[in-house]
Order: structure tokens, then C-alpha cells, then sequence
């Protein structure tokens, strides 16, 4: 069945679509349509004001994104979007397999990402042996969609013959936001149940899923050689911040070279992902994070790697607080025992609005200052955002404002983005989200 019903939008948003985006927002929606709304989640066709076709998209009715297109093509039926869901996985997965290959030192990376895959609404990321699935819209958490995505991965595997078990784990937040139904409790997939079989016949349905206790929850994985543990139950979104598994590697080569290996300090630790390479490199590490559970994490995470000989403290804690009171202590003190040689900031995204975006900067702004003064002379700031809203112009020049109130000379050594598993679209500046920036403070 072929898409009915049309939306037709703004100029502005039309000429927002012809030049690479992906996205109609609800205010960008002409206000007088002579149509029914479209159901939650159905394909509709999204028209300009002279209703010429823009494409196919999928709808929601409780977003501020109104509609996700997800083909140049008009009328698209349910049956072809999801032979372009399957085309599209297949393409994800053998990019992936090019970029980012399945190793002994490495075993974890995302799989599908959404508008940057051209699949809208789809996440999903692997830890060893497991795949973590995010359905995000209302058109893509069906069971249509879960079928056709359990099929190409579990072919994938099968192609390795690698044991697998695939859950589906919403992120609350936007589960609210799209009016989104609780998943079925248990696996989609599982090859600890079940053979795999081709073309999506062993996804399980609600009732089926039900009887999977036997099913893996948990597993271990390796990032740059070293091992973490993985709970599907636990931590924030799909439980790992992979975007960063090259920068964690670059973090360490930087200090190495730099021959300050003493004392570094990571704010926002989260399961240790930075602090844990720098142990690789220096002699003293300190993780900073408000989550008692994610400490936790970062040190069983540390126990899991034993030829690390560094020192390592973990401190539940504000990281503005934190930072505030070292530096006030510093300042009192003036002993240069009290500065460090490799500082991480690596906090939440600060700005989730553009509205948020001037906050934001005073933010990193503060965040920065504080450790600029706290790194010792030939110290390394390896300094992040993960805000699009903030680009990397402004983050960079908020980080050399904080050089200049510092007066600290700072030389940028590296600029980073999120590892290629994570690939940008170039017309779609929210796949362009993750900064980091590597450097030298004098």
C-alpha cells in the first residue's frame, strides 16, 4: 500500500530538504491542509507549496520532528521502505566491517546510525557478542522494522559464526517524547535459544521472548586492547560511549609524548573509558563523576586489566564543584604539587537546544578555565563536547578565551571528531556532534 497522505511545508523547510536534510519539524508545516492526520508512525509524502513531491517520510504525531524522510521518492509503500531498511542495514554493516573490523584488541562499535546510515530512527551498537537496538520514531519501533533488522544482523553473524543476542533498549527520554510503547521483555534474537535462521524467521515475539531467561545480559568487550564489562540493563543510552574509542587511544599517545605522565585527572568519567588508557600511560589516575554506579562500573572496568600499575582514585562528585574547589586550593597553596600533568573534560551535551547553546558555552567556558590552571607547565588538556548545537568554531573559541583568562599558553595538538563507525553526513550537521580537542598548555 502506497503513501495517501501528503504534508505540504514551508519554502524554507523545502529548501532545507532539496539541499541534504532530513528532518520536518511541526512549525514547519503549513497551517491550512485539507487532509485527515496521518496515523502515528505512517509513511506519508511530504510535498512544498506548489506541491511538487519532496519524498517519502516516516510520521510522527507526538515529535517536534513532524517527519523523517526516508526517500527522494514519492508514495513509497510500507513493502519498499522495508526492502530499503534491509539494503540500507547491509550497506551499514559492510562499512562498518570496512572501517571499524572486528578484532582481538577491538570487538565493539556501532552498528547503525540512524540519519548518518539513511535510516532515521534506528540505532544500534555492538559489545562483543551482543547488539544493542534503539528504535526512536514511531514509524521504525514495529515489528516489521525488528524483523527486517534482526535478520541483517543475525546474517552477519551467522557470516562469522559468532554467537549473538540482540535487545532492543529505548531511550526513555525520546520513548516520552514519541509516545513510544515498552518494548516486550526478553530478546529479540538469541543464538543461545535458538539456531539462526535466514531472513528474519527467528525473530521472537512478544509471548516468545517471554521465555528467554537463558539469555546473555551481559558480556565483556575490548576497546584499544583493553577489556570492559557491558550490562544491557545499566548505564545511559545502549551503556558505552564508543564515539570516543579512538580519542581515548590518541589521549594516551598525546601524554606519552608529552613525558608528563604523573597525575591525570578525568571530570565526567562515566565507566573510566579515558581514565583507563591514561593508566596505560601515567602513574596516578583520578576519575570524577556525579554516578556512584558509574564509578562503580569504572573500577570494576579497572579490575578487569590487570597489568594497569597506575594508582587510581574515583571520586563521586559534581565536576564544577570539583574543579572549583581544587582551583581554589591551588590558588591558596601555590605549590606546584597541586597541578596535574593530563586533564580530561569530558561532560554531557550542555546544550540539547540552540536555545541552550550561549549556557552552554559559559559552561565549558568555566569547566576549561579551571583546568587550564590546574594543568601543570607541558600538561595535556584533552577537552570535548558532544553538544551540536555548539560548533566546533565556538567550542574552540571558548576554550581560547579560557587560555587568554588563564594566561596560559595553549597549543592545539589535535582536532578529533567521533570515530568513522560514527560516520558525518556533510548536509546533516546533527550527525557532526562530537569535538574533541587535544592540547598542549605551557
Amino acid at each position: 500500500m502506497s503513501t495517501a497522505i501528503t504534508l505540504r511545508i514551508t519554502r524554507r523547510a523545502a529548501d532545507r530538504l532539496r539541499a541534504g536534510h532530513l528532518w520536518v519539524y511541526r512549525t514547519d508545516l503549513e497551517s491550512k491542509q485539507a487532509v485527515a492526520a496521518p496515523e502515528p508512525g505512517s509513511l506519508v509524502t511530504i510535498v512544498d507549496s506548489r506541491e511538487i513531491s519532496l519524498g517519502t517520510a516516516l510520521y510522527s504525531s507526538a515529535s517536534a520532528i513532524a517527519a523523517r524522510l526516508i526517500s527522494r521518492s514519492p508514495q513509497l509503500s510500507r513493502a519498499q521502505y522495508l526492502a530499503d531498511v534491509r539494503t540500507r542495514v547491509d550497506a551499514a554493516l559492510q562499512l562498518r566491517r570496512e572501517l571499524a573490523p572486528i578484532s582481538a584488541t577491538n570487538n565493539a562499535h556501532r552498528l547503525i546510525f540512524s540519519e548518518a546510515d539513511n535510516l532515521p530512527g534506528i540505532i544500534a551498537d555492538r559489545y562483543n557478542d551482543l547488539v544493542l537496538l534503539q528504535l526512536l520514531t514511531q514509524g521504525t519501533a514495529q515489528d516489521d522494522v525488528r524483523a527486517v533488522l534482526v535478520a541483517a544482523v543475525s546474517a552477519a553473524f551467522a557470516h562469522e559464526k559468532t554467537a549473538l543476542t540482540i535487545w532492543e533498549r529505548p531511550d526513555p527520554r525520546i520513548r516520552e517524547l514519541e509516545q513510544l510503547p515498552a518494548p516486550a521483555p526478553g530478546p529479540l534474537f538469541t543464538t543461545h535459544i535458538d539456531s539462526i535462521a535466514p531472513e528474519g524467521l527467528s525473530f521472537r515475539t512478544g509471548a516468545e521472548r517471554d521465555t528467554d531467561q537463558a539469555a546473555p545480559i551481559m558480556t565483556r568487550f575490548t576497546l584499544n586492547g583493553l577489556h570492559f564489562h557491558y550490562d544491557a540493563a545499566s548505564g545511559q543510552k545502549t551503556g558505552a560511549f564508543l564515539d570516543q574509542r579512538l580519542n581515548y587511544a590518541a589521549a594516551a599517545h598525546v601524554v606519552k609524548a608529552s613525558g608528563r605522565t604523573g597525575r591525570a585527572l578525568d571530570i565526567c568519567t562515566y565507566h573510566g573509558g579515558f581514565a583507563l588508557h591514561l593508566a596505560q600511560v601515567c602513574s596516578q589516575i583520578t576519575g570524577v563523576d556525579t554516578s556512584h554506579a558509574a564509578l562503580e562500573a569504572a573500577d570494576r572496568n579497572l579490575s578487569l586489566n590487570p597489568t594497569l600499575t597506575a594508582e587510581a582514585e574515583w571520586m563521586e562528585a559534581d565536576a564544577f564543584d570539583y574543579l572549583r574547589h581544587l582551583d581554589d586550593t591551588a590558588r591558596k597553596t601555590s605549590s606546584p604539587g597541586d597541578r596535574f600533568d593530563a586533564i580530561v573534560l569530558d561532560p554531557p551535551a550542555f546544550a540539547k537546544s540552540k536555545r541552550a547553546a550561549e549556557s552552554a558555552l559559559r559552561g565549558y567556558k568555566e569547566l576549561n578555565l579551571r583546568a587550564l590552571r590546574l594543568l601543570a607547565p607541558g600538561g595535556t588538556l584533552i577537552t570535548n563536547s558532544c553538544s551540536h548545537h555548539v560548533s566546533l568554531q565556538d567550542f574552540t573559541e571558548i576554550i581560547a578565551s579560557a587560555a587568554v583568562d588563564a594566561n596560559r599558553r595553549v597549543q592545539l595538538i589535535e582536532t578529533r571528531a567521533a570515530a568513522p563507525d560514527h560516520p558525518e553526513v556533510l548536509t546533516l550537521p546533527e550527525t557532526r556532534y562530537l569535538k574533541c580537542l587535544i592540547c598542549r598548555v605551557d
